[in-house]
């Protein structure tokens, strides 16, 4: 995730992002902080390349967030003299503009190190709030009107204000869509059974029933033999 609202630069660093990391990595831009506090609180980055000065307002106001400090990130500054003030509030690196490809690598490295000691997150919002939930505890989601309920491994069910449509963009994609409502990990699979009048339903490994779309039956079997 890269925080900068110059584009030219924010092409550059998210250029050599996909050249260090390869073309796996999903890189996102965010140009203000807004956009980059919604980005981050959606999409839980393994590190974030921050910019300091984002429209003018002041890049740091993303790291005193206590939603958004735990994400490992990467200063990208000619401020050199806030660097001290950037560590204190828990950066893994400060790379001074100009900057080459390798002095960003390092950096990078450096910061993905801390990335695998935590859970892939999802940012749930709820009410204007963001808290954070591993996507691997997600079982499923299930649309409840104009919001959706994150059903959690222990049956915990967490409320999201956003569209199920929403939801299923922003997770990895092995949760298929096996219903206008409901959002599967199919990881949690057990069985599909074919049910009376040509209705279909999934059985998880913890025993719920949820009901599969006739026009979805197809897909699911192919992904789930896969």
């Amino acid at each position: 995730m890269i925080a900068e609202d110059e584009e030219v630069i924010a092409r550059r660093v998210a250029r050599l992002t996909t050249d260090i990391l390869g073309p796996a990595a999903t890189v996102r831009i965010a140009g203000s902080i807004d956009d980059a506090r919604e980005a981050v609180a959606e999409v839980a980055p393994d590190v974030l390349v921050l910019d300091l000065n984002l429209e003018g307002r002041d890049g740091f106001d993303l790291l005193r967030d206590p939603a958004l400090r735990a994400c490992p990130t990467v200063v990208v500054s000619a401020h050199t003299d806030r660097a001290l003030e950037a560590f204190e509030l828990g950066i893994r690196d400060f790379v001074p503009k100009p900057f080459g490809r390798e002095r960003l690598e390092i950096a990078l490295r450096r910061a993905l190190e801390f990335a695998p000691r935590r859970p892939r997150l999802f940012g749930v919002r709820d009410g204007g709030e963001t808290r954070f939930v591993a996507i691997a505890d997600i079982v499923y989601v299930r649309g409840a009107g104009p919001h959706s309920e994150l059903v959690l491994t222990r049956g915990r069910v967490v409320r999201d204000d956003r569209l199920l449509d929403r939801i299923q963009q922003l997770l990895p994609a092995r949760f298929e869509r096996i219903h206008k409502s409901f959002l599967v990990d199919v990881r949690h699979i057990e069985r599909l059974i074919a049910q009376e009048g040509s209705r279909y339903a999934v059985r998880l490994a913890d025993g719920t029933l949820l009901p599969v779309g006739r026009t979805r039956v197809r897909a699911l079997r192919m992904r789930w033999n896969a």
